[in-house]
């Protein structure tokens, strides 16, 4: 399930991240205990964007509030979520942390990865904020085992933090060997590394997106329209409107494009033929969006 996702989500991007630029590739193939610090310009789409580019399964920590509904709890940890509770989602459960920290350090603890964005908020901006304690105290448990994960720190910035048709620019850098993390001390020491790392890595995209206006542009425009408007209804002010007009179309889109089909297929056309004339949709779809 989760590498027919990320296929189905990478297609997905190329249309509504036309243009990701990605500095030192080479690191979206790193092996072992790995531990990617971020920085979380727009909300859910950032983690979406760096799990869809590395070539392994990312765990990655989000907001406990959105794992409530247990079917829908149940889909986001099939897919590598982890709740993390803030005092704002009520103190009554910060103490689950606990179990979030451990779990993380069992994931790296037997190789595997694991994505913090280690501001710990979503704000819509390129300016870092204040790093949290969750990342180094991780690797305080991790050191104590003497397991020593690789480190990337990685600078996101956007185009846009509304609508289709994005570029995005990712910094990927590595941190080599740091100090073991024993003491409060150390966690400061790791945060001011990562911060002063991170800060060098967010460099804002200069191109501006343009949609030209053939057949493709008004054979998705209602569709698009009517999404776009029913996610603005509830997330118009939020940091999630992005994340969530992405998941929206990502697993609406299907079905509009299935809906045409039938549609064709009452007009006489054969079914072969109307699936592929839909099916080129998409692809026309990329073209019209460009960057400049």
């Amino acid at each position: 399930m989760v590498y027919f996702l990320k296929f189905w989500v990478k297609l997905a991007l190329r249309i509504f991240c036309p243009k990701v630029n990605i500095v030192n590739p080479h690191y979206l193939n790193s092996e072992g205990p790995l531990l990617i610090v971020a920085n979380h310009p727009n909300s859910f789409l950032d983690a979406v964007i760096i799990g869809a580019f590395y070539q392994r399964k990312i765990h990655f920590l989000a907001r406990g509030d959105v794992f409530q509904n247990p079917i829908f709890g149940y889909l986001l940890r099939s897919i590598g979520m982890i709740p993390v509770f803030r005092a704002g989602e009520g103190k009554e459960h910060l103490h689950r942390n606990s179990h979030t920290f451990q779990e993380s350090v069992d994931i790296m603890k037997d190789g595997g990865a694991v994505l913090i964005f280690i501001e710990g908020i979503c704000l819509n901006t390129h300016e870092i904020q204040p790093f949290k304690k969750g990342a180094s105290r991780i690797l305080e448990t991790l050191h104590a085992l003497d397991v020593f994960p690789k480190i990337h720190v990685i600078g996101m910035a956007y185009n846009s933090f509304r609508g289709i048709g994005k570029s995005v620019n990712i910094d990927i850098t590595e941190i080599g060997s740091i100090k073991p993390i024993i003491e409060s001390s150390d966690r400061l020491v790791f945060n001011a590394r990562a911060m002063e790392e991170m800060s060098k890595n967010i460099h804002l995209p200069l191109e501006k997106t343009l949609v030209s206006h053939g057949f493709s542009y008004y054979f998705h425009l209602p569709y698009y329209r009517m999404i776009e408007y029913c996610v603005d209804l509830k997330f118009k002010q939020t940091v999630f409107f992005d994340s969530v007009l992405f998941a929206a179309l990502l697993f609406t889109y299907p079905i509009y494009l299935a809906l045409w089909i039938s549609l064709l297929g009452t007009m006489g056309i054969p079914m072969f033929i109307a699936s592929i004339l839909v099916i080129l949709m998409p692809i026309l779809g990329q073209k019209s969006i460009k960057l400049a």
